[in-house]
């Protein structure tokens, strides 16, 4: 039985999902979909299967900021964690990749098997999602860096695509990967049926991962390793040495290491996911519209507006005649925006830094 240790990536700040994310309390500490927040769902997802691996206890890597919160959260539910992994400075997936794999190596051994997802995905078919972990461990103990390839459902242009080669046993050697192309482009790949949506999920086996990072990316590999071996571990804390971290190029494992390894797999996963990335993404995933296709949060009052998204968190809102919206208000804050343009809420949020804003924090 392959042993697999989930590692929750939840330090980002959900800056597209602006004024409810913030630094100090983003996007998967708040509970934007179910009941619970998307941490909690990412670490109750990976805390049990009757499937040929055995997940052990997560490990969170997330910053200094969060750690608290987090922490409770998962103390709440009496999920058993392994680590928080506390990183000083943000250095993107690769850098948490390759702490994770180290650590992992250094506490399970090098054929120990790394989950590496992120903390702000719904998936809603949990056992489908089980079922593609158990396709990516076998093809991960046979030496391939494996990620999960999402059909697409339409010409997206905020994700990732990878385009599948040659077949394998319930998986597909990885030919190439685009990232973010326009719709144009997303169009002609989703007509040759080649092509899946990068999901960011990755699963590998610790030891063939350091050994590739080492010959891929050997400054990231370098500076991980230092700043997990000179870090300040305390109880299940693990805060990463801040200078040898700082030493630490930023970039992500995508382009590290799986655009440029031979080792590259892709396993098919039909598995209801989506990245909540951006406002559209919370209205298109609400099983709970109203006739006229609204979805409402808090205290909102609706007159004659449709296929559009309210939520407010403080004060009471009225919306009148308006179609196809996002509106979202917090005690400081409203954002209004037509629903195809949630993306550019982070040219929103570039501004408040420009100006030094606290809405920002």
């Amino acid at each position: 039985m392959s042993v697999v240790v989930p590692v929750i990536m939840s330090g980002g700040s959900g800056t597209r999902l602006w004024p409810l994310s913030r630094s100090a309390h983003p996007k998967q500490l708040h509970a934007l979909v179910t009941e619970l927040s998307m941490v909690q769902e990412t670490a109750l997802r990976v805390s049990s299967t009757s499937r040929d691996f055995q997940f052990e206890r997560p490990i969170i890597v997330l910053n200094e900021v969060q750690h608290e919160l987090a922490r409770l959260q998962l103390e709440a539910m009496s999920v058993p964690t392994s680590h928080f992994v506390i990183e000083p400075v943000a250095r993107n997936t690769a850098a948490v990749a390759a702490v994770a794999a180290h650590l992992v190596a250094r506490e399970y051994g090098p054929d120990a098997l790394v989950l590496l997802l992120p903390a702000d995905h719904h998936i809603r078919d949990v056992p489908a999602f089980h079922e593609a972990v158990e396709t990516a461990a076998s093809a991960a103990s046979s030496g391939a860096i494996t990620t999960f390839g999402i059909k697409p459902t339409g010409p997206e242009t905020g994700y990732g695509y990878i385009e599948r080669g040659e077949a394998m046993s319930g998986a597909f050697r990885v030919k190439r990967f685009t990232e973010k192309p326009n719709r144009e482009v997303a169009q002609s790949f989703l007509d040759t049926g080649r092509f899946f949506w990068n999901a960011g999920i990755f699963l590998f086996g610790s030891g063939a991962v350091i050994g590739e990072m080492e010959q891929l990316c050997a400054p990231i590999a370098e500076a991980a390793k230092k700043a997990l071996t000179h870090a300040d571990a305390i109880g299940d804390e693990v805060n990463l040495c801040a200078e040898s971290f700082a030493e630490c190029p930023s970039s992500s494992f995508d382009y590290a290491v799986m655009e440029k390894t031979d080792k590259a797999v892709v396993i098919p996963a039909d598995i209801g996911w989506s990245d909540i990335g951006a406002w559209q993404a919370l209205f298109d995933v609400a099983e709970d519209k109203t006739a006229d296709g609204n979805v409402e949060r808090g205290d909102v009052h609706l007159v004659d507006t449709r296929n559009s998204y309210v939520m407010s968190s403080g004060p009471r809102v009225g919306v009148v005649g308006l179609h196809n919206v996002v509106v979202v208000v917090t005690g400081d804050a409203v954002l209004v925006s037509d629903v195809s343009r949630t993306q550019d809420v982070k040219e929103l949020v570039n501004a408040l830094k420009e100006e030094g804003r606290s809405e920002l924090l």
